[in-house]
């Protein structure tokens, strides 16, 4: 019983570590032991939440590398904690720049490739193939020797890596320039695309998957595709982390931030009912970690894209007023405080006996239910907070995207 709402809230190697005791797990859920299993779940959350992920950025001269490094972080290339970029390559060591919401989540500049004495095994030796989880690989023109040659030492060492197309969008303006009267956007594309699997396959790169972006209009174009592939094919254990770190510019990755939030909300829930919990003033026989509350409401706003700063920058890139964007945060606090988690609280505890009688359907939930209200209390806060914060996400990005050609929140590309 208790493997199965594992095996549906966790990733497989956290499931399998608990696999490892789910006969002393097993009795202490049937016991009502909460405290005990809250301990041991207490240690499982916290490698959910700081697992490491490192991701190498590489590419030519003058490709957008850096520049993807930045806005893959939510950051603009004048920002204080920006990679450096330029015309001329502007990385001579591996750098690495720490996500700034999520410091778990690592993104490397690598030096240029492209050089005639160009060596992958060598490159691929000097920047330290091995800590890197993935890589993404740029190219603004045509892709070359040196990019498949890249490609082929990273499969050979049983990594993944992405092919990106970059600066589509000064191809759209050439294009358009000089033919005015008969461009086509989807036939540009077309073409871009064609010539890049033509050269990787002249190259010996089967069947290559190549995503066209602007670096400074990532909704545009593949980036949803993009991120959609990274989500799916990085290892289970870190997709969380990446889930998290991944600009919110699609209805689709806040689907499956949302998803990926809903997972763990058992897990933090057990933990705030049984890791120091308190009474709440206030509200009658509940009893819970206020500050592991706080933590959790904090960081839906924080993934979601919903705190102050993240919106002051999102009001930056995309023109539009602040105002308006914070005017579209109707059903969320400034900030999360311990008086509006009391609040939270006492208003679902006028709920919790309906809402324990739903939980007593759920393998193991259902016992903890049967241990008092608290449990319910807190998990009908943090389900009913997550879905708010998903919803205002949503709102936010139309108000923002509102201006664009499309007149719609992105949604994913097809290639």
């Amino acid at each position: 019983m208790a493997s199965k709402i594992f095996q549906s809230g966790l990733s497989e190697p956290m499931t399998l570590e608990l696999s490892n005791d789910t006969r002393a797990l097993k009795e202490a859920w049937e016991a009502g032991n909460l405290p005990a299993v809250a301990s041991r779940l207490q240690a499982t959350l916290h490698s959910l939440e700081n697992v490491r992920l490192d991701i190498g950025i590489t590419g030519g001269t003058g490709s957008g590398k850096s520049t993807f490094v930045n806005a893959i972080r939510g950051l603009g290339d004048e920002d204080p904690n920006s990679a450096g970029t330029g015309v001329v390559e502007m990385t001579v060591d591996p750098t690495p720049y720490p996500h700034p919401k999520y410091p778990n989540v690592i993104i490397w500049d690598l030096p240029g490739i492209g050089t005639p004495t160009f060596q992958a095994d060598r490159y691929l030796q000097r920047v330290q193939l091995d800590r890197f989880d993935f890589f993404i690989i740029i190219s603004s023109e045509s892709f070359s020797t040196s990019h498949a040659q890249l490609a082929f030492g990273i499969l050979q060492q049983g990594k993944r890596f992405y092919l990106i197309r970059s600066k589509v969008d000064v191809d759209m303006a050439a294009s358009r320039s000089r033919r005015p009267s008969t461009f086509s956007e989807e036939r540009v594309l077309s073409q871009i695309r064609d010539d890049c699997w033509q050269r990787l396959e002249a190259e010996g790169l089967e069947d290559p998957k190549i995503y066209l972006l602007s670096m400074f209009e990532l909704g545009k174009y593949d980036f949803c595709l993009l991120q959609e592939s990274m989500v799916k094919e990085v290892e289970s254990h870190k997709r969380h982390a990446l889930l998290a770190a991944l600009p919110n510019i699609s209805k689709p990755i806040l689907d499956k931030k949302a998803a990926s939030l809903q997972q763990h909300i058992w897990l933090v829930a057990t933990v705030a009912c049984g890791i120091n919990p308190s009474p709440v003033p206030g509200v009658q026989d509940v009893s819970c970690d206020l500050h592991r509350l706080m933590h959790a409401l904090e960081g839906y706003r924080r993934s979601f894209g919903l705190d102050k700063d993240s919106l002051i920058k999102l009001a930056e890139q995309t023109g539009q007023p602040l105002h308006k964007i914070l005017g579209a945060v109707q059903g969320l606090k400034t900030k999360v405080t311990k008086a509006l988690v009391v609040d939270l609280l006492g208003q679902a505890s006028r709920d919790a006996s309906a809402f324990t009688q739903e939980l007593l359907n759920v393998p193991v939930l259902g016992t903890l239910a049967t241990c008092g209200i608290s449990f319910a209390t807190v998990y009908q806060v943090l389900r009913s907070s997550l879905h708010k914060a998903a919803k205002e996400a949503q709102s936010v990005l139309t108000w923002a995207f509102l201006d664009n050609s499309d007149d719609k929140l992105p949604e994913s590309s097809n290639q």
